[in-house]
């Protein structure tokens, strides 16, 4: 089972710079986009709904703003799109999609570079989802969460780690939250980062973001913020990881994951 997940910066501009024609020879199963920044109802085109894929979004109250969609090749068995926070889902952060006992989740978490009001918010998604992972890794059930997670965890997910410990997407609370995500139990939660499965030291080739400031994706000066998280049963299949950078459709980069299933 092949699973991409890209924050496309906006469907319709990743769509003109060819997403859609790239994931036609992807051979991919599930295709979990972030920051569509479009309402359903204005996406006209035929584009946006490939032959053979089931498409669903989740968009945001406001126009231009957030959103996610789930592209899949097997209709799903349900589709769920409220995490029961009206903040977070008024801003169309979520969609699950149900495969009998597997879900796969496209996730955008909020960012808090935009200033203080931002960064409250992000931290009160983070209060607010910490036991949502608790209870999803305890229901039975198994689970990909893709996504755009706006945090690198360790210092080797960013080039600049040390002049950026005090900027949103690496402050230490924000760390901890991962370390405890990705913790053992009891103190942790257990869940797995995919991508560190099968390449637990590498650097630069792991980034997934590049500001549009300064050269950065010239200069290779990138941060690692989008995750496949995996419950524990799935650990053992994973199979292969990759970044898509030959083409640029946004500031962030696809990941690709290949999955035993």
């Amino acid at each position: 089972m092949r699973i991409i997940t890209l924050n496309c910066n906006g469907i319709r501009s990743a769509a003109r710079k060819g997403l859609f024609d790239w994931l036609c020879k992807q051979r991919a199963d599930v295709l979990c986009l972030q920051e569509t920044k479009a309402q359903n109802t204005d996406l006209t085109n035929p584009v946006f709904f490939p032959k053979d894929w089931h498409v669903y979004f989740n968009d945001a109250q406001k126009k231009g703003y957030a959103g996610v969609a789930l592209y899949s090749r097997q209709k799903p068995d349900e589709v769920l799109n409220q995490l029961e926070a009206a903040e977070f889902d008024a801003e169309g952060r979520y969609l699950e999609a149900r495969f009998g006992k597997l879900s796969v989740i496209s996730l955008y978490l909020p960012s808090g570079s935009a200033g203080p009001e931002r960064q409250a918010s992000k931290d009160r998604f983070l209060k607010f989802f910490q036991p949502k992972l608790r209870e999803w890794i305890k229901c039975g059930r198994e689970f990909i969460v893709c996504g755009d997670w706006n945090i690198a965890h360790k210092e080797i997910d960013l080039k600049n780690w040390k002049a950026n410990q005090k900027y949103s997407g690496f402050l230490p609370h924000e760390r901890a939250w991962l370390d405890v995500a990705f913790g053992p139990e009891p103190e942790g939660l257990g869940w797995v980062d995919a991508y560190r499965v099968l390449h637990p030291e590498h650097t630069g080739e792991a980034y997934t973001w590049w500001s549009n400031r300064g050269a950065a994706w010239t200069k290779n000066v990138g941060w690692r913020i989008d995750y496949q998280f995996v419950t524990p049963a799935l650990r053992s299949k994973v199979r292969k990881a990759s970044i898509y950078k030959a083409e640029r459709f946004s500031d962030h980069a696809p990941l690709i994951m290949d999955y035993d299933l």
